[in-house]
C-alpha cells in the first residue's frame, strides 16, 4: 500500500429506512464516515464511495464497487478480505461494508 490511500473492492449495504438507516438513496460522489472499530468507536476515517454514473443505491439495498480509504495509521492490519466495518453518516449507523479483495494501490484519489 503506498503512503495516500488504500483501495479494496467492497459490497456496500445500506440499512432500510425502518432500521433507522437513510431514508433517501445515494449517487455520484458519497464521503461517509468509516468506522472499523466498533459503535463505540469515535475515530472513524474517510471513505471515497463513487457510484457509477446513473446508478443510485436505496436504503435496504447493496452493491459490489470500488472505494479508497485515506490512509490511516489505526487501519493497518485492518483491511483484509472479508473484514466488515460499520458505515456512517456523523453517529448515525446508515449501512455495513464488506471487503471482497484489496486492490493494489494507486497515487491518488482518482480511480
Amino acid at each position: 500500500m503506498d503512503d495516500q490511500a488504500i483501495r479494496v473492492r467492497a459490497n456496500i449495504r445500506l440499512l432500510p429506512t425502518s432500521e433507522g438507516g437513510r431514508a433517501s438513496a445515494i449517487k455520484g460522489s458519497y464521503r461517509p464516515n468509516h468506522n472499523f472499530f466498533g459503535p463505540g468507536d469515535r475515530e472513524m476515517t474517510i471513505g471515497f464511495i463513487e457510484l457509477p454514473e446513473g446508478t443510485e443505491l436505496h436504503p435496504g439495498g447493496s452493491i459490489d464497487l470500488p472505494i479508497t480509504f485515506w490512509k490511516w495509521h489505526r487501519l493497518e492490519g485492518e483491511i483484509y478480505q472479508g473484514r466488515e466495518w460499520l458505515i456512517q453518516e456523523g453517529a448515525k449507523l446508515v449501512g455495513i461494508g464488506t471487503v471482497l479483495e484489496v486492490l493494489p494501490p494507486v497515487n491518488d484519489f482518482t480511480a
